[in-house]
């Protein structure tokens, strides 16, 4: 973030030029320049939070991710019962997976959900055990926490791969932009913790809770870990080195040598 100090701008301080125009000018300068590092640093902030959004589906997204969850362990909490609690959650996430695709939003936002709820509802019913509905997304929970960790440990964190291409940056950070290297490694080190510490809650619910107990605190532990994990790596990455957008790079490489070929075309035409 940049800092800005104001402490020698006051009128007192500021030296004044013989016609009294000197501290003006000094003050307005450093406005400008103050100004132009605002708007760099709000658009470093835009840019960030629409990859963000893009790669992890917004609001939409994690309402999209609890819902069907909070139906099945509401209607479950009810009447206590697995089939009708599991088929009115994948009917739901079947109807917010098919907005999705009548909006022509991101596919991957669409099916996932889909999949995902799909899983749980025939491993559970499969299982005659109501808490397996949650077993699958436990799993990749965990899995997906012992990935982050593992990759920011390797310096090759997972975020940065995810995250890379919506950048436009691909793997530029690697090799070329150290300080983005380092914010998507600390980014991904805050992910994967945060999710260790919700599996070792869920977990534990899973071998000797109850499906009701599980379904409620899995619900409740859906959205502020994720809120809190895009947070921070929001703040991480607004504070790195913008990112080195490769594609515009390719593009002007390739357009600079047909530039350069047209012109050994036409000394050539122009010789003979």
């Amino acid at each position: 973030m940049t800092s800005i100090d104001n402490t020698d701008q006051t009128v007192g301080a500021d030296p004044v030029a013989p016609d009294g125009s000197g501290g003006s000018q000094r003050l307005d300068g450093a406005g400008g320049a103050d100004g132009g590092a605002q708007g760099t640093e709000e658009a470093a902030r835009a840019v960030t939070e629409a990859a963000l959004f893009e790669a992890f589906g917004g609001v939409r997204g994690m309402v999209e991710t609890t819902v069907p969850g909070l139906v099945f362990v509401a209607i479950y909490t009810v009447n206590h019962d697995l089939k009708s609690s599991a088929i009115a959650s994948l009917a739901l996430s079947v109807v917010m997976g098919v907005a999705r695709l009548l909006k022509r939003d991101t596919l991957k936002h669409a099916f996932s959900g889909v999949f995902g709820v799909a899983f749980g509802a025939v491993f559970a019913m499969v299982s005659g055990n109501a808490k397996n509905f949650y077993l699958p997304g436990m799993l990749y929970t965990l899995g997906l926490a012992l990935a982050y960790i593992l990759t920011a440990a390797a310096k090759v964190p997972l975020l940065g791969l995810i995250l890379g291409p919506i950048f436009k940056e691909n793997l530029s950070w690697r090799t070329r932009n150290p300080g983005r290297l380092r914010a998507y490694t600390k980014a991904s080190w805050a992910w994967g913790l945060i999710l260790l510490a919700k599996s070792a809650i869920l977990f534990p619910l899973y071998w000797w809770g109850n499906a009701t107990q599980l379904g409620w605190v899995k619900v409740a532990l859906g959205i502020p870990p994720f809120l809190l994990s895009v947070y921070l790596t929001w703040i991480f990455l607004v504070k790195a080195p913008p990112p080195i957008d490769v594609i515009a790079e390719m593009e002007a490489a390739e357009k600079a040598e047909k530039a350069e070929k047209a012109e050994k075309e036409r000394q050539a035409s122009a010789s003979s």
